[in-house]
């Protein structure tokens, strides 16, 4: 039998007892699909890693029961047993912050939080890992946190006080500096973000922490607009911008992949006879959107709008051309 099926049937256990009074072997046998054989090593294995289960009799037949109370350190923090335990072997989903400037705290709370299990309810937890796993999208930085700078850019946003920053920008190489009022730190695409509006231009903008050189706090205070929960709320990436109709053709190879997925709030599917699929959205027209469907390749077709058509067609023909005519 593979490991993960052993955790992940521990794991129902755990659940099962601490959502009843108690419960019998035959019950937990019957909800888990295995024999009351298996149920009994199991039980004894989650005992011996520390996990607080014992046994009681009533009018003849034998219970189980999860004591949730057994452990002083566990009433002090607030959680059930389950709970606690939960977010112990969720470290694995927000591992994927490595690089930025928040993995020292995570991991620190991480420690904190582990201090309420056994060692042995810690080694078991630490299986699950084989069970649920969070992959990094690719494109993490590589370059040293710029934990100050958050700092920084924390307290002004949080004090509504600008700031004088000096930014190198990516697509002019150069740097600049600016008066810039912090709205609101985004971690995104890998990369952590900061929103806020430069009053030279009079509008919004979008700067990667990473790239910015210099930052100092003035004591000049700002009166923020109202930003939208979510700034990127009309991006498939981390730009601001005016939301526009897009349709792409996906062909019937990929048709089901598509359909599964939700890929924008906005989307709209619409079937073609041949089994080629429609996704419309309504996005805003960046780079994200367009790395995007290039990722498909030949299997991805946009129909609208045609400028979007002819600029992705002129990149897979220069793309094509450097197979073919290599320098």
């Amino acid at each position: 039998m593979p490991r993960n099926a052993e955790v992940i049937r521990q794991w129902s256990i755990l659940k099962e007892l601490e959502a009843s009074r108690r419960v019998t072997i035959d019950d937990l046998a019957a909800r888990t699909g295995v024999t009351t054989r298996t149920i009994r090593r199991d039980l004894e294995a989650l005992q011996t890693a520390g996990f607080p289960l014992f046994d009681e009799t009533h009018d003849g037949k034998k219970y189980w029961t999860l004591e949730q109370k057994a452990f002083k350190r566990l009433d002090d923090t607030g959680f059930t047993l389950a709970e606690l335990s939960a977010l112990y072997f969720s470290r694995t989903l927000v591992e994927c912050l490595s690089g930025t400037p928040f993995q020292r705290d995570v991991t620190s709370a991480f420690d904190k939080l582990s201090t309420a299990l056994t060692p042995g309810m810690k080694q078991f937890l630490d299986r699950m890992p084989l069970v649920m796993e969070a992959k990094a999208e690719p494109g993490a930085q590589a370059t040293e946190p710029r934990t100050k700078e958050v700092a920084q850019l924390v307290e002004a946003t949080m004090q509504h006080r600008r700031v004088t920053m000096r930014y190198h920008s990516f697509s002019s190489n150069r740097e600049k500096t600016y008066l810039f009022e912090p709205y609101r730190l985004v971690f995104g695409q890998g990369g952590l973000y900061v929103i806020g509006m430069v009053p030279e231009y009079g509008e919004l903008r979008t700067f990667a922490v990473d790239r910015v050189e210099q930052l100092s706090l003035t004591e000049d205070r700002f009166e923020p607009l109202e930003l939208p929960e979510d700034a990127f709320a009309h991006s498939l990436g981390v730009n601001q911008g005016t939301p526009e109709q897009i349709e792409v053709v996906f062909a019937s190879k990929i048709a089901r992949y598509i359909r599964e997925r939700v890929w924008h709030p906005s989307q709209e599917l619409t079937e073609k006879p041949d089994g080629s699929l429609q996704l419309t959205l309504h996005v805003v027209n960046d780079w994200a959107l367009k790395s995007w469907i290039l990722g498909f390749g030949a299997l991805a077709l946009v129909t609208a709008p045609a400028g979007l058509a002819t600029e992705l067609a002129a990149e897979l023909k220069a793309a094509a051309d450097q197979y073919t005519n290599p320098a």
